[in-house]
């Protein structure tokens, strides 16, 4: 492997000392100068391709946020590359849309675990291994959730590789693998549909490091076809700050 400088990684242009222990995984390189602002003292370190770095501290510990891009073979790079320069500790925050009837929009869904209708997976780990959040992880978000008072979600999500294979299936050739899986996900109660949980859940799960997923409900397209009320939200600021206070309560497990 080359890199594009001695000891920085290739693609998010990072060195050892660089990034903190906990690191958030927006998709967006937008979203990370807003998830910044939640830090004391947040500084950019790297701005490169789809990777966009902030680091600066939560109760006195070292913290990072790092864009990941979008879909797993982008997210899978970032995460390989921020454990390589120390980071440890993982959480994506992002949007999803809703699968099970009863989550809504401006929902907050934690994943527990995320089917692995993707590829990236697929190169680390065979289909039988399951790809599932670390529980740590998943107890701090839940309990950041409950002490902001939101309204939440904690189950398996979905990702895919093609946003409109979910949104447009019917035009797909495959429609008639689409379409049926679709309805299997929703039978076994499958939550929301994402991009890139699955990927760094399996990624984490070879590199033993500890990863959890927040996300913003944006709509529930199974709501509007049911003609049920089918709020609209963009707003990522509830999974933001649920994934900000999660964080400390893992700082604050870490101290005891």
């Amino acid at each position: 492997m080359k890199y594009s400088q001695a000891g920085e990684q290739y693609h998010i242009g990072l060195r050892a000392g660089d990034v903190g222990d906990y690191v958030i995984l927006p998709g967006d390189p937008k979203r990370c100068a807003k998830i910044a602002a939640y830090f004391d003292d947040a500084k950019l370190i790297a701005d490169n391709r789809e990777y966009t770095t902030y680091t600066g501290y939560l109760n006195g510990k070292k913290v990072s946020v790092t864009s990941t891009g979008i879909g797993g073979p982008s997210a899978a790079i970032a995460l390989e590359e921020l454990v390589k320069v120390g980071a440890r500790k993982f959480i994506r925050v992002g949007t999803c849309g809703g699968v099970d009837i009863n989550v809504k929009g401006g929902d907050v869904v934690i994943a527990t675990g995320a089917i692995r209708m993707e590829g990236t997976s697929k190169e680390y780990a065979p289909i039988e291994f399951p790809a599932v959040a670390d529980i740590d992880m998943v107890n701090a978000l839940t309990q950041a959730a409950k002490n902001l008072d939101y309204n939440y979600h904690r189950g398996v999500v979905q990702c895919k590789d093609s946003f409109y294979g979910q949104h447009e299936p019917d035009k797909m050739p495959v429609s008639y693998e689409l379409n049926n899986k679709w309805e299997a996900w929703k039978r076994m109660g499958c939550l929301a549909s994402e991009m890139e949980s699955a990927a760094l859940f399996i990624v984490s799960s070879f590199l033993r490091v500890k990863t959890g997923s927040v996300f913003l409900t944006v709509a529930n397209q199974e709501r509007e076809k049911k003609g049920l009320e089918n709020p609209v939200e963009h707003d990522t600021d509830k999974a933001i700050k649920t994934a900000i206070e999660a964080i400390k309560i893992l700082i604050a497990n870490d101290k005891e």
